[in-house]
C-alpha cells in the first residue's frame, strides 16, 4: 500500500526499525562515554544531536504509519499494523526519556563543574587575601622591630652622653679642688675664691642645662619612635 509519497506501509516501518536501532546504538555509546574512567565522563555534542534527531524523525514516521494502518482493509491485517506501529511508538518514546535523563545528568555534571570551578577561584582568591595579610603582618612586625632597635640605639647614646657628663663632672671637681689648695697655698683673697665659687655654679648650671636637653631629645626620640 502507498503512504502519500513516502513509501508503503511496510518500507515505513522498516526505516523506522532502522532508526530505532541506530539511536539504540547512539544513546548505548553516549552512557558508556557518560561512566567511561578515560573520558571523565565527557559528552559528545554531536552524536547526542544525531540520536536526538533519529528518534524525531521515527516519531515522525509512526504519525505516517498511523494514518497509513487505518486504511488497510483487512480487519486482521489493520490490526497487526495497528501493534507494530504502537511498538514502535513506544520504543521512540523509551529511547527519548532515556536521552531525556541522559541530557538531565549532562547538565547537571556541567552545573557542579562550574560550582567547583567557582569554589576554586573563590578559593585562590581567599588564600591570596591571607597571604597578603601574613605579608602585611610581618612588614608591620617588621617595622616594630625596627623602631625597637632605632629606641635602644638612643637609650644607649643618651647614656653614654650622661656618662661622660658625669666623668667631666668629675674631672672638674678635682681640677677645682687642686685650683683651691693652690690659691689658699699663695693666700689669694676672698674676693677671688668668691669669683671661683660663682665660676663653679655657673659650670654646674651649664651641666645640668646640657642634661636637661638630652633627656628632651631622648624623650622626643621615644615618642616618635613609638
Amino acid at each position: 500500500m502507498e503512504g502519500g509519497g513516502g513509501g508503503t506501509l511496510s518500507e515505513i516501518y522498516q526505516s523506522a526499525k532502522k532508526l530505532l536501532m541506530r539511536a539504540q546504538d547512539g544513546i548505548e555509546r553516549l552512557e558508556r562515554l557518560e561512566h567511561s574512567t578515560s573520558s571523565g565522563g565527557l559528552d559528545s555534542p554531536e552524536l547526542s544531536f544525531v540520536v536526538k534527531k533519529d528518534i524525531s524523525q521515527v516519531l515522525s514516521l509512526c504519525a505516517d504509519m498511523d494514518r497509513l494502518w487505518r486504511s488497510v482493509q483487512a480487519k486482521p491485517q489493520r490490526d497487526l499494523w495497528r501493534r507494530k506501529v504502537e511498538l514502535v511508538a513506544e520504543e521512540a518514546g523509551s529511547l527519548k526519556e532515556s536521552l531525556d535523563r541522559y541530557f538531565a545528568r549532562n547538565q547537571r555534571r556541567m552545573k557542579e563543574a562550574q560550582e567547583r570551578a567557582e569554589l576554586l577561584g573563590r578559593a585562590n582568591g581567599d588564600s591570596a587575601h591571607v597571604l597578603r595579610i601574613f605579608d602585611e603582618e610581618a612588614q608591620a612586625m617588621q617595622s616594630v622591630h625596627n623602631s625597637k632597635r632605632m629606641l635602644a640605639d638612643s637609650i644607649s647614646t643618651g647614656a653614654a652622653i650622661l656618662s661622660k657628663y658625669s666623668e667631666q663632672r668629675e674631672r672638674l671637681k678635682r681640677a677645682q679642688r687642686k685650683a683651691l689648695d693652690v690659691l689658699n697655698t699663695v693666700g689669694l683673697s676672698n674676693a677671688v675664691l668668691r669669683l671661683i665659687e660663682r665660676r663653679n655654679r655657673f659650670d654646674r648650671w651649664i651641666k645640668y642645662f646640657g642634661m636637661l636637653i638630652t633627656l628632651v631629645i631622648l624623650y622626643f626620640l621615644i615618642r616618635s619612635s613609638g
